[in-house]
């Protein structure tokens, strides 16, 4: 059985006009459940992620800022949110429903988060829409609970996992993996175990030759046994911010090559959604969901 994390508290109220799209957290669960890819059933309401978990990979003087909402002025800036208390419950929500689908991952094969994906958080700050790094949590967590033993984080969100590769620099039991817009934000990149900068307006055949290519050496060098999908649809030519020119089709393949790739090795997978901006609101979840109409297909579920 597919599981999947979701609860009311991701969609997150914002002022009138603030430019990330909180609707889709709300609408793509509907349009799964309107269409049949998902039951009630598939879903599961996140328990927050624990102190412990969370304190593995960001430093207690951060966690502390953000509970006590003593964030400076800049560094509230560079996260792109108004700070607030149910900000910060919701990201904890968000990395305990990733922590929690990799259980489930281990138990089914595959698991997702709704929400997730918060890879430009880094150990001491946030920025880019992102306080607390869910996937960096779950795969520390994994680790420590000694549940894997090499976890690769596979980043295909439009901008670089730059706050990813920060956390996991210097550990060898996690490779990193982001294939990003060259000139996009971040302008200044981390690096990652592997990274790959695109050219503005590369095309579907371009991208998914380049990925076939690279997930055959992160098999060959790295061998992982769990992986982690980013899985944001930033990367659409209809993109606001994306500026690539991947059509709707060319996504839905990247996402099989992935996915297919890790259910014929039995790799236990936890895909989360990351960015979209789209202008219309239509297009983003048209492409979220083929995520998850992918991962039945694929798993036959």
């Amino acid at each position: 059985m597919l599981k999947v994390a979701w609860c009311s508290e991701y969609v997150l109220q914002l002022p009138e006009g603030h430019r990330f799209p909180m609707e889709k957290y709300e609408l793509l669960p509907q349009q799964l459940l309107h269409e049949g890819t998902l039951k009630k059933d598939n879903f599961f309401a996140p328990e927050p992620a624990l102190m412990p978990d969370i304190l593995a990979v960001h430093s207690h003087a951060y966690l502390e800022k953000l509970q006590r909402l003593t964030l400076s002025k800049s560094e509230i800036r560079k996260t792109g949110f108004p700070l607030s208390t149910d900000l910060i419950e919701r990201e904890i929500l968000i990395a305990g429903g990733t922590v929690q689908c990799a259980h489930y991952a281990l138990q089914y094969g595959v698991a997702c988060n709704i929400a997730g994906g918060t890879h430009h958080a880094f150990t001491d700050h946030g920025e880019g829409f992102c306080l607390l790094n869910d996937q960096a949590i779950a795969a520390q967590y994994l680790l420590t609970s000694g549940l894997a033993k090499r976890v690769a984080i596979i980043d295909l969100d439009v901008h670089q996992g730059n706050g990813t590769a920060q956390v996991f620099a210097q550990n060898e039991d996690v490779f990193t993996f982001s294939m990003h817009g060259a000139s996009n934000y971040p302008l200044r990149k981390e690096i990652s175990d592997m990274d790959v900068g695109l050219a503005d307006g590369t095309s579907d055949d371009i991208y998914l030759n380049t990925l076939r290519e690279k997930i055959k050496l992160i098999e060959h060098n790295f061998n992982p046994d769990f992986v982690f999908f980013q899985a944001g649809v930033d990367v659409l030519s209809t993109d606001k911010l994306g500026r690539l020119g991947l059509t709707n089709q060319g996504c839905k393949e990247r996402d099989r090559l992935v996915i297919d790739w890790c259910q014929k090795r039995g790799l236990p997978l936890v895909i989360c959604m990351g960015g979209g901006y789209s202008p219309k609101i239509a297009q983003i979840i048209e492409a979220h969901a083929n995520t998850y109409r992918i991962v039945n297909e694929i798993f036959d579920f």
